[in-house]
């Protein structure tokens, strides 16, 4: 009953604390603000999360169980128009996804607390791309690379994008920054051609 009880104050908390982030943003979510939105001293709160990191972690976990249905999705479940669809979704929650950015930043230094959560997403991310990829395109994509070759680079341009529109949402539509990266790995693309010709090159008639 007393653990019943525990993890359903912590969820409380973390509605809460998504709330705070959407309306005052990564800065404004402070401790005593998320602790007054749930009638709870900061003190208080410490009990259920002993840090602001670890509070922000949490908020993280639940954001993936709830954008990925409960699972990692590695099994391939994953579609390229699903994570389209989360890319317009993320475009919504500005407070979410700067969150996440200054979180990922600073989990690079030693020992941050944030440090595991990010590795740890990054693994189970590239196996979810990897799958998703060899799904949609089997063994080799268009350009040559295998799934898993191509799965980190992925990620890079999901999460490169996000920090781009951070800074500049008014020159970076970051939706559809994406749906552009995406026709570079359609078969028969201009883009995803093999051709790389020098356009600075004349050709034989032109001689």
């Amino acid at each position: 009953m007393v653990r019943a009880r525990t993890a359903e104050r912590r969820a409380e908390i973390l509605r809460a604390t998504l709330e705070v982030i959407a309306e005052r943003g990564y800065r404004g979510a402070t401790l005593s603000a998320v602790a007054e939105r749930v009638g709870l001293s900061q003190q208080g709160l410490l009990h259920y999360f002993p840090t602001k990191e670890a509070l922000l972690v949490a908020v993280l976990e639940e954001r993936d169980q709830w954008d990925t249905g409960g699972g990692s999705r590695s099994d391939g479940t994953w579609r390229v128009d699903l994570l389209d669809s989360l890319v317009e979704y993320n475009a919504m929650r500005p407070g979410v996804v700067q969150t996440f950015s200054a979180l990922l930043g600073e989990s690079v230094t030693e020992g941050h607390p944030a440090g595991e959560f990010f590795t740890r997403r990054y693994t189970q991310v590239r196996a979810s791309m990897a799958a998703m990829l060899r799904t949609e395109y089997g063994g080799t994509l268009p350009g040559g690379l295998t799934p898993e070759r191509a799965a980190p680079l992925l990620v890079a341009v999901l999460d490169g994008l996000q920090y781009q529109w951070l800074l500049d949402p008014g020159s970076v539509d970051m939706p559809a920054a994406f749906r552009d990266f995406l026709r570079l790995l359609q078969p028969g693309s201009p883009d995803a051609a093999d051709e790389h010709e020098d356009p600075t090159r004349e050709s034989d008639d032109q001689r």
